[in-house]
């Protein structure tokens, strides 16, 4: 009698949650953070270049992040409401097609199948199957062709709020060492090196890149685009003095 025991079954997958990647919040705002502050870092510097006084670098400094902020905000609401809407009209554009033709649209859907490596009689039946309800096939039809999720459009507000408030926040940093006493670009620097590192790491894990890496691109970029505002500041300082 043999006494082998069975073979153990594999164990079962285990699949993980994905990452929201089209909320339309993410883009917005990292690039509003990093753009907050990278260029208010390098609007003070300029002027810290040309000699102004701790009062007007705040000034500048707080002017900067209100006119950066809002600009943001707009051209990311227009941006992202005109790709929205874009959508929209091909999604009628789509829907439209399929009350019209709809022997035509189930051939194309037909078609893609096959393309994507099913047998004439499966992708035939998939096809027709998804298109016996007209508010599953449009939505088929839309994910399929256009690449798009006509439940889970970006939205114009989240990518807005999200953009102008990610500005703000980093583009302050470079201006509270001002705000609170300090007199030169020193703690100013370091601050918002510190800054750039994080936020650079951060961005980094949050696309699953080494975060060293991205903390030394974003610090490389955020110190040129510094040292080159605070070398042309010193010049037209030294030009009008």
């Amino acid at each position: 009698m043999s006494t082998e025991a069975p073979p153990s079954s594999p164990p079962a997958e285990h699949h993980r949650g994905h990452r929201d990647v089209t909320g339309g919040w993410l883009r917005p705002a990292v690039f509003g953070a990093m753009d907050g502050l990278v260029s208010n870092f390098a609007l003070i510097s300029g002027v810290v270049g040309g000699g102004a006084s701790s009062a007007t670098v705040v000034i500048t400094g707080l002017a900067g992040l209100a006119a950066g902020a809002c600009s943001m905000a707009a051209g990311e609401y227009t941006s992202v409401a005109s790709q929205t809407e874009l959508m929209r009209a091909e999604i009628e554009v789509e829907r439209t097609e399929l009350a019209r033709d709809p022997d035509g649209e189930l051939a194309e859907l037909t078609a893609l199948y096959r393309a994507r490596g099913l047998d004439e009689r499966t992708a035939g039946s998939v096809a027709r199957q998804l298109s016996e309800r007209p508010e599953v096939a449009w939505r088929v039809h839309v994910r399929e062709e256009l690449g798009v999720d006509p439940d889970d459009l970006p939205s114009p507000y989240v990518a807005a709020g999200s953009s102008f408030t990610a500005f703000a926040l980093g583009a302050i940093i470079p201006v509270l060492p001002f705000m609170l006493g300090a007199d030169g670009l020193l703690v100013a620097a370091v601050a918002s090196t510190l800054a750039l590192l994080a936020a650079g790491a951060v961005v980094a894990r949050l696309t699953a890149r080494p975060w060293w890496r991205g903390a030394l691109r974003q610090l490389v970029l955020g110190g040129l685009a510094a040292a080159a505002t605070f070398g042309i500041g010193g010049l037209v300082g030294a030009g009008l003095s």
